[in-house]
């Protein structure tokens, strides 16, 4: 069962290791740490864990509903889990080296620029859930505690 308090308490690991990162990779010289590159990967499957819950316990709930509205917020969301996982598996095949856990950065303001959309993405999409996904999946299963 899930929680929307572990949700919750996904989302703000998620911030809390952007906020972190951008801080470790706005230096340079600190981009090919071993310490950033294990956290970087948290963050990789933090994102990954998260989107994987939401589009296994809240979509179907939406979508069985009956109710045109609540069909609506599911797709919107699936199509940008969907836009999510493309963008991400894209950035990742540019910028890392998935299987040793390293980054490899040969253009680091064109690196830069890709990470910032990337964060900006994840944390629209957490902001997202927050005041749109989780009021539409509470309102049709009328439990604030729990998803699934």
């Amino acid at each position: 069962m899930v929680s929307y308090q572990e949700l919750h308490q996904q989302n703000h690991k998620i911030t809390e290791l952007t906020n972190i990162l951008q801080h470790l990779l706005g230096d340079r010289s600190l981009c090919d740490s071993d310490v950033t590159c294990s956290l970087f990967f948290d963050y990789v499957n933090s994102v990954r864990d998260h989107l994987a819950v939401t589009d296994s316990a809240m979509y179907s709930k939406l979508l069985g509903a009956g109710d045109q509205k609540m069909s609506n917020v599911a797709n919107r969301f699936m199509g940008g889990s969907r836009e999510i996982n493309r963008i991400f598996s894209a950035y990742l095949k540019r910028w890392c080296k998935v299987k040793s856990k390293t980054l490899v950065i040969r253009e680091y303001d064109a690196f830069m620029r890709d990470t910032e959309e990337m964060f900006d993405m994840v944390l629209d999409r957490i902001q997202n859930e927050t005041e749109h996904l989780y009021p539409a999946v509470q309102q049709v299963t009328g439990d604030q505690q729990a998803v699934a």
